[in-house]
């Protein structure tokens, strides 16, 4: 599965994220303060353009090589994981994907060059039910007219611009919705106050606000109607970098409470000496592994296009519930001092990973994913 430009990448990736990325993350957590200063190193690598094709200034890679820097990124830093699985999966992928050439030739190249798309799809109501939006476009002579709240953006206020969804037929019946590109700088476009979250505090996350938010007709991201459908397809590549993300952050507790335990003389002996600290260890390590090789294998399939939903959604699920496992075992075997904010990254990495488990659809909404799929599988739809 892997080639040895994987590997390359691999070490290419941990050696920046070790320069650049992990003296800064304790900071960064606990000044609640964005990486402005990492985003031109990181536009530099190519890191914000992972999606994007050359012709828009991009530097594009394979979905695995994309995993690998997710995944090596959160290993020292899941606020900068985060940001930058945002901005591609779900910040630019849309305009990608759905979008007209003029649309793609007037944001992509921006976004290569380091200016932050953002995803807007859940509200104070349309959680896990997306059908429950109420942010409504209403169609005029020249345009749309929106109105409405998302809630729980990532980078939304760096973010120039953002692919949001909103109702667009005013029968309550249609729970049809439409996606739009919408620009920062739009009058009735407002940023709401940053929020103070458990974790990944050095991302940026507000709610954002749609005011009588006039739009020109070329901001519809593809056809009236299909912003559902638009959505899945976007989730499904999503849940690829969230499960990298939790790979990541799962492996950096684990790098962090091996050599503790390595270090760690109690009794006369390192704890790791002790059967029950290296069975916990062994399991870690299994459990990350295999967590990292379903990963790749829904990056492999997305790559060769073939149906890999099913897959996403299993290997989101199954990383972040071992990165999260990963988090609290490195805790209880670092003891007190791993309960602490600043020694060791260990309850930073514990607060981080929760969102992994929730974001992107909730590990519940994952197994309905997969179960939902193996019915259909067999004939059967529920």
């Amino acid at each position: 599965m892997l080639e040895k430009k994987h590997f390359e990448y691999r070490e290419k990736i941990r050696a920046f994220a070790l320069k650049q990325i992990e003296p800064l993350a304790n900071t960064l957590d606990l000044e609640q303060r964005f990486p402005d200063e990492h985003i031109g190193p990181m536009t530099e690598m190519g890191l914000l353009s992972m999606l994007i094709p050359e012709k828009y200034g991009g530097k594009p890679t394979d979905t695995i090589t994309y995993s690998i820097a997710v995944e090596e990124l959160s290993r020292v830093c899941g606020s900068t994981g985060i940001m930058i699985a945002a901005h591609n999966s779900l910040g630019t992928f849309p305009v990608y994907k759905f979008g007209t050439e003029a649309q793609r030739e007037k944001y992509l190249p921006r976004a290569a060059r380091g200016e932050l798309m953002a995803f807007g799809l859940t509200e104070p109501e349309a959680g896990s039910d997306a059908g429950g939006t109420k942010t409504f476009a209403k169609k005029v002579a020249d345009g749309w007219v929106i109105n409405g709240s998302k809630c729980w953006i990532t980078s939304a206020t760096k973010a120039f611009a953002t692919i949001a969804t909103a109702r667009t037929s005013e029968d309550p019946a249609d729970k049809r919705i439409t996606s739009f590109i919408l620009e920062k700088e739009m009058k009735g476009y407002a940023v709401g106050k940053k929020e103070n979250k458990l974790g990944l505090r050095g991302s940026d996350t507000a709610f954002l606000h749609f005011d009588d938010l006039k739009v020109p007709l070329d901001a519809q991201l593809g056809e009236v109607g299909h912003g559902f459908k638009q959505m899945l397809i976007t989730l499904d590549g999503g849940r690829i970098s969230i499960g990298a993300m939790a790979l990541g952050l799962g492996q950096g507790a684990f790098d962090c409470a091996l050599k503790f335990a390595a270090d760690r003389v109690q009794f006369g002996k390192p704890i790791a000496a002790n059967q029950g600290i290296q069975h916990k260890l062994s399991d870690m390590a299994t459990e990350l592994e295999a967590a990292r090789l379903l990963i790749y294998e829904a990056s492999r399939m997305k790559d060769a296009g073939v149906p890999f939903g099913r897959y996403s959604a299993m290997a989101k699920l199954y990383a972040s519930e071992v990165g999260h496992r990963a988090a609290a075992t490195a805790m209880g075997i670092l003891g007190s001092i791993g309960y602490y904010t600043g020694p060791y990254p260990v309850e930073r990495i514990w607060r981080d990973v929760k969102l992994c488990e929730i974001g992107e659809g909730t590990s519940e909404i994952q197994r309905m994913v997969i179960a939902r799929d193996l019915l259909k599988e067999i004939g059967r739809s529920i």
